[in-house]
């Protein structure tokens, strides 16, 4: 059985037609997170560090939402337009994950990204006991 699970639209409204996460099972997939500011919807045209933390905020907004947390990501993908911010981008990422308590992941190159933004994260994380 699917859950789906959207945040209201008041909290990060939605870009295009999609749920914030969905539960199957023991697993919760989270849509990929651009650097949308929740307050207006629109994606942060900032730095790579403003991008990445906006990014890494949102995910958590979904994750407490969904009643987990980046202690239990089992997975992750980021996206980025430009690899020259690959080691900001990793530091920034890495700050969010309780001690060595890492997920496997997959990082991509990209020509662009929906809403212009320069980094996407998407994550897998595991509900079961």
């Amino acid at each position: 059985m699917l859950e789906y699970i959207t945040l209201p639209d008041d909290v990060l409204p939605p870009v295009a037609p999609y749920s914030h996460a969905v539960r199957a099972g023991d697993l919760l997939f989270i849509t990929g997170q651009l650097a949308e500011d929740p307050a207006t919807g629109k994606v942060v045209k900032g730095s790579i560090e403003e991008q990445t933390r906006r990014v890494m905020d949102n995910l958590k907004l979904v994750l407490d939402h969904a009643g987990s947390g980046f202690d239990r990501i089992a997975m992750a993908r980021i996206f980025v337009t430009d690899f020259r911010v690959f080691p900001t981008v990793n530091e920034i990422y890495a700050s969010y994950f309780p001690g060595d308590r890492l997920p496997c992941r997959t990082t991509v190159g990209v020509i662009a990204l929906a809403g212009l933004g320069d980094v996407e994260i998407d994550l897998v994380a595991y509900c079961g006991e």
